[in-house]
């Protein structure tokens, strides 16, 4: 009797962490399962076998994406055709919406069920695209609370299992503990920068925080700069971004929450390594910026008050949110600051971290997502 296979297909690195945690408790419970598809190194880690990589439909911005469309298109012929010759018995479609949820079109042509793990951000904006949610997802497994009663108001079967950033961080605990992880000095003032994890990133980014950490050295001369580096990125790369720097920072590979951990105050490119940071309960400044074209069309359609998940799942600005133009030096260094030297604002944003941690629930996303899997595959 062949072994029931499932077509996992993930992008970026959060995605692709998400996915192998998923895997990984499937496994547990049905060691005879096989997985193929699409990820990165960590479900390769699984033994999922690899037909492309995650980086091959890895882009930022509406305006970047237009030259990697062939190849995009080309990678979800594949993967169609892949599903149509071995028949899974499931799919599992982790994040990356624009692309799995026109994968999870042909899927359902092709009569297998569909899963999808992170849901898409349609209740920030193209909410028209509920109504495809509702056609191609058999089960949507949302890991922000207040997904479930969107998704189940539309139609969708739509379970909330939990955040899985909740276990993929350390518990939060004093700052000395984390510099002694990371070979720090323990007693210095600590200021921890994370740009990103793709080059597109990097280089719209970083020099901003660079330049703004060069404004806070000049008013605090001890002060310890480090920058975790994510593994799709060359410390090289990074370095060269400080090169006329005062002083260099301390590059460390990826342990991005025991970096924030170690800081007193940490500047962070929105995305998921914001709740990340949010978890380790430090006090932290969120940035971001895109190429203007692209800024400007999501301004017309996105439908929340703010961009990060800290502040969208506190339901107010806990975090300051630097955007674009905002996002200069001098308006980065203020901030920091202002949470380095005002006690009140600093403990203020701690109460509103914690509060974030609260409404996640309890750790174990993975293993809830995984027998909501199960209930779509077919009793061994």
């Amino acid at each position: 009797m062949a072994a029931t296979e499932i077509l996992v297909v993930a992008g970026e690195a959060s995605g692709d962490q998400h996915a192998s945690e998923l895997v990984g408790e499937l496994q547990r419970r049905r060691p005879g399962l096989r997985f193929f598809g699409m990820g990165g190194s960590k479900l390769a880690s699984r033994g999922v076998e690899l037909l492309y990589g995650a980086h091959e439909i890895s882009v930022m911005g509406l305006v970047e994406v237009l030259p990697k469309v062939p190849r995009i298109l080309g990678v979800m012929r594949g993967l169609r055709k892949a599903a149509r010759a071995r028949r899974p018995a499931c799919a599992l479609l982790v994040d990356v919406p624009d692309f799995n949820l026109r994968l999870a079109a042909g899927l359902k042509s092709l009569g297998i069920p569909v899963a999808y793990y992170v849901s898409p951000t349609i209740w920030a904006w193209r909410q028209g695209r509920v109504k495809q949610v509702a056609q191609r997802v058999d089960r949507m497994l949302c890991i922000l609370p207040f997904e479930e009663e969107f998704y189940r108001r539309h139609g969708v079967s739509a379970r909330y299992v939990g955040s899985p950033v909740l276990e993929q961080v350390p518990p939060p605990g004093p700052a000395a503990e984390f510099r002694a992880r990371l070979g720090l000095e323990l007693h210095r003032p600590t200021l921890a920068l994370l740009p990103g994890s793709r080059m597109g990133e990097i280089d719209r980014i970083l020099p901003a925080m660079v330049a703004a950490a060069e404004v806070l050295r000049a008013r605090r001369p001890d002060l310890q700069v480090v920058v975790p580096v994510a593994h799709t990125l060359r410390k090289e790369d990074l370095a060269r971004r400080f090169a006329k720097a005062s002083q260099q920072p301390v590059l460390v590979d990826g342990r991005a929450p025991e970096v924030v951990g170690a800081s007193d105050v940490a500047v962070v490119a929105s995305g998921t390594a914001v709740l990340e940071a949010g978890l380790m309960e430090r006090p932290l400044v969120v940035v971001y910026r895109v190429a203007p074209l692209s800024f400007a069309i999501a301004k017309r359609v996105v439908r929340v008050p703010f961009i990060s998940l800290v502040n969208l799942l506190a339901g107010r600005g806990v975090v300051p949110e630097l955007l674009q133009k905002d996002m200069g030096p001098e308006r980065i260094a203020a901030e920091v600051e202002r949470l380095l030297s005002d006690p009140e604002a600093h403990d203020e944003m701690l109460r509103g971290l914690r509060e974030v941690r609260e409404r996640l629930g309890p750790p174990g996303a993975a293993a809830r997502a995984a027998e909501s899997v199960l209930e779509l595959l077919p009793s061994d």
